[in-house]
């Protein structure tokens, strides 16, 4: 069940408590609770509105002590240090719950420990097995389990309460038989879940199981493994519904569960009233608009506002790495400012235009909101000469999502003395040669500077063979926002000027 805050998702799960009712060794709720239409403005109070949370059909003669199990989003124990043993309750006396499934405080792990002790004692005064023995078993059961989720930690001993060593005991790298309490919340939020429906799902075989938001205290990926760890562990005869907005959990459906899992989407669903919710078809616009609720504002950090792009080598590198070097570049000059944008390097001139195209028909309409800019070198009649004045009619007569250069290339911007200046400055030994460099630059805006890169490197005192790409690289780091070039740059690019 997905859908934001607020709109019903917990209220299913309360009506399947309220079901519960006549199995309960506690009271429950009281009506207030369970109604809606009790808060109502007396003038409203007709049939439309009077819904109460537990209108929910069953078939009331098939119901038992074993039809739903509920966790509630509220799991917290923070240690375990048991030194005392009991009786205790037998697992479907559900004297361990929680007086509401889905909004009170659920420590059920202390006494699911003190039920894994107590077992292993029981089994080892009158069964074949040693007390260690059934203890080592539950221990590899969740060490599996956490071993799959690949999570670092284990659990080392489940401690005697008759001993000075109480409660639960994790190991983590080298590090052997630390408390449980010295683990992280998500490592305490995984172990309780597992360890509880281990024991819970030998008893709770015809089980409509429901978690309320079990992805507290952990990542995504994380979420994604413990899911699909839970659907491993529910027996075949039972239901798992979970209410959720993670998108860890949503991904392990898209993917590894998508045969075996249906979504039911409260978005857009009054509170008050009658819904017949379907479970939507997983197609991408509806997982598109499940994303956009389960991110809300971070779809802005996951995705770039603008992408640019520019000329440079157009094929990636290992790992699908930036090859471009003019989109390195640019990154790195732009990146603190306009960190919603991205550069691609994307071939030469003509190969720009066709890119460019394909991308804004493709992507324009699967990510809503992203600008798709195309940013050329003035050089874009292929080597003849491109005045200023063929600029700006170049950028008159095409779509405002083109930019041009003010310069020849980027190594006009790039070898500007006030930015070879600035290096040189900043590395031991290099002195700038001005006047050498103004004798040779006569026109910085116009000349084929890129050709003459061994020239530049001479103005600046460098004798040794280095290499073009990173010596470009480390004057972009130059190109900072008080120079003349940074605000030249940024004009082009971004204002079209």
């Amino acid at each position: 069940m997905v859908g934001p805050n607020g709109c019903g998702k917990s209220s299913i799960f309360d009506a399947f408590e309220y079901q519960l009712r006549n199995f309960q060794n506690h009271e429950t709720e009281q009506a207030d609770f369970y109604s809606r239409s009790r808060f109502h403005d007396n003038n409203l109070q007709n049939k439309q509105y009077q819904i109460e949370k537990a209108d929910v059909t069953f078939d009331s003669g098939s119901l038992n002590e074993k039809s739903f199990y509920i966790r509630t989003p509220y799991r917290f124990t923070s240690g375990l240090a048991i030194n005392w043993t009991q009786p205790f309750p037998e697992i479907l006396s559900r004297q361990d719950k929680p007086p509401r499934s889905t909004n009170a405080l659920d420590q059920r792990l202390t006494l699911n420990y003190i039920k894994l002790v107590a077992a292993s004692e029981k089994e080892a005064s009158g069964g074949s097995k040693t007390g260690k023995q059934i203890r080592t078993e539950y221990i590899d059961k969740i060490n599996n389990i956490l071993s799959n989720m690949m999570l670092d930690v284990q659990i080392s001993d489940l401690g005697d309460p008759w001993e000075e060593k109480t409660g639960m005991y994790c190991k983590k790298g080298n590090t052997i038989d630390f408390p449980f309490a010295n683990l992280s919340s998500g490592e305490k939020e995984v172990i309780n879940i597992i360890t509880d429906f281990i024991l819970k799902s030998g008893e709770y075989t015809t089980t409509i199981y429901c978690i309320d938001e079990p992805e507290l205290h952990l990542n995504t990926t994380i979420q994604r493994r413990l899911l699909i760890e839970i659907n491993n562990l529910i027996p075949d005869n039972c239901q798992l519904w979970i209410a959720t907005h993670s998108i860890g959990f949503m991904r392990a459906l898209q993917n590894e569960l998508k045969e075996d899992s249906q979504i039911l989407d409260f978005s857009e669903k009054d509170f008050i009233g009658i819904h017949k919710i379907e479970p939507i078809k997983p197609n991408r616009q509806n997982w598109m608009r499940i994303f956009e609720t389960a991110l809300d504002d971070l779809t802005d950090l996951v995705s770039p506002r603008r992408i640019i792009y520019c000329e440079g080598r157009a094929e990636p590198g290992p790992n699908r790495i930036e090859k471009g070097l003019d989109a390195q570049i640019y990154e790195n000059i732009f990146s603190d400012a306009f960190s919603d944008t991205v550069f691609v390097s994307s071939g030469g001139n003509t190969e720009l235009d066709q890119r460019s195209d394909i991308a804004i028909d493709i992507l324009g309409k699967v990510f809503k909101g992203i600008e798709i800019w195309v940013l050329k070198d003035r050089d874009l009649a292929s080597g003849k000469l491109v005045n200023d004045s063929d600029r700006q009619i170049y950028l008159d007569n095409n779509p405002d999502h083109h930019r041009v250069l003010k310069r020849w290339e980027l190594e006009n911007y790039l070898f500007d003395k006030e930015i070879l200046s600035k290096y040189c400055e900043s590395a031991e030994g290099l002195t700038f040669s001005e006047q050498d460099y103004d004798d040779f630059v006569t026109d910085i805006n116009n000349q084929n500077v890129k050709d003459d890169i061994n020239h530049i490197k001479n103005f600046c005192g460098i004798q040794s063979n280095v290499s073009t790409a990173k010596f470009k690289l480390n004057l972009s780091e130059f190109i900072t926002e008080e120079t003349e070039v940074y605000k030249e740059l940024r004009a082009c690019i971004f204002e079209r000027a």
